[in-house]
């Protein structure tokens, strides 16, 4: 599958789709065995395969979103991915904006992953392997599908009891740097604030309690 448009497929659904919340009943999702038990790679197939079960269930659509994110806000470490998508702007950021900014930008990957596995009719996960790293790994899967395959690549570190997910690539393209790409271009011409606002008119006011 071409790079850029699985990247345009990811970045048009987190701006389309409309906002819910998180249905309570998802928090049902099994958890993961402990990372310290596990390798990197065990551990995204623990939850790939969670996350396959979630999207061939027969539950509704919104309840398969409330699941997925549910899972998901376990595995990804969106607080990280968000330093890292504004870059040099994030020093520009006060303390409070970037309070407000990381539950924006988590709720915005989130939605942007979740609604891309829903895309797929029983997606397959293939687990290439792992290139262990000092203080993380590398985790390359593919994703099939009966009409196509692509690449993706997780950076991940130990978090707790658990290993999280600090960046993904579709393909050799990176999801965050290319929402930073967005960013300095809205940034350009725009304060903090408004883009703030931007995001809250999309997002609402997520929770602003920020990742461990």
């Amino acid at each position: 599958m071409n790079a850029g448009l699985v990247i345009v497929v990811l970045v048009w659904l987190a701006l389309t789709a409309p906002a819910k919340a998180a249905n309570a009943a998802a928090a049902s999702a099994a958890t993961p065995a402990a990372a310290s038990s596990v390798s990197p790679l065990d551990y995204t197939r623990t939850i790939l395969d969670q996350a396959r079960t979630i999207v061939g269930g027969d539950q509704t659509h919104d309840r398969k979103v409330a699941a997925l994110s549910v899972l998901f806000g376990t595995f990804l470490d969106t607080d990280a991915m968000g330093r890292e998508a504004l870059g040099q702007h994030w020093s520009s950021f006060t303390p409070a904006q970037q309070k407000q900014f990381l539950p924006l930008f988590r709720e915005l990957i989130q939605r942007a992953y979740v609604q891309d596995l829903l895309l797929f009719q029983n997606p397959d996960f293939m687990y290439v392997g792992q290139q262990l790293l000092n203080g993380g790994a590398l985790v390359d899967t593919q994703i099939v599908t009966p009409k196509d395959k692509f690449d993706v690549r997780y950076t991940v570190i130990p978090a707790g009891d658990k290993w999280a997910v600090t960046a993904i690539t579709v393909e050799g393209v990176s999801l965050t740097a290319n929402y930073g790409n967005q960013f300095n271009r809205v940034l350009s011409r725009m304060t903090p604030d408004d883009l703030i606002a931007l995001m809250q008119r999309k997002f609402g006011n997520p929770s602003s309690q920020t990742q461990s």
